[in-house]
């Protein structure tokens, strides 16, 4: 089994190109993306995403290529076996997440509910 297909959060080549795009234009190429799950949306949980210089001590920091990302422990309970990926389309760009434990998302993809 590869190291990818047991990380409890994985990053696709697509979004860890983005993210760090994203770190070299702000001037920061070794920040990584926060990705957070807080309480609210429409369907009561949303994704949150954030540039940040460093990981907290209990994150789970993955290393995809020349870019990190970091997921707070809280967060991956909510997070497990999802999947970071970049989407580009006629209405703009951003990230989005394959989560398996949302029943439900709002029509934007960025809140989801879970069982």
């Amino acid at each position: 089994m590869s190291e990818a297909a047991t990380l409890p959060f994985r990053v696709t080549p697509r979004a860890a190109e983005q993210v760090a795009e994203i770190a070299a234009r702000e001037g920061k190429p070794g920040a990584g993306l926060r990705v957070a799950v807080d309480a609210g949306g429409c369907s009561g949980f949303q994704y949150r995403f954030a540039l940040e210089d460093t990981a907290a001590a209990d994150d789970l920091v993955i290393d995809a290529g020349a870019a990190r990302v970091f997921v707070d422990q809280v967060s991956l309970d909510l997070l497990a076996g999802s999947e970071l990926d970049w989407n580009e389309a006629l209405i703009g760009a951003h990230f989005s997440v394959k989560n398996p434990q949302a029943v439900s998302g709002c029509g934007c993809g960025a809140s989801f509910a879970v069982a």
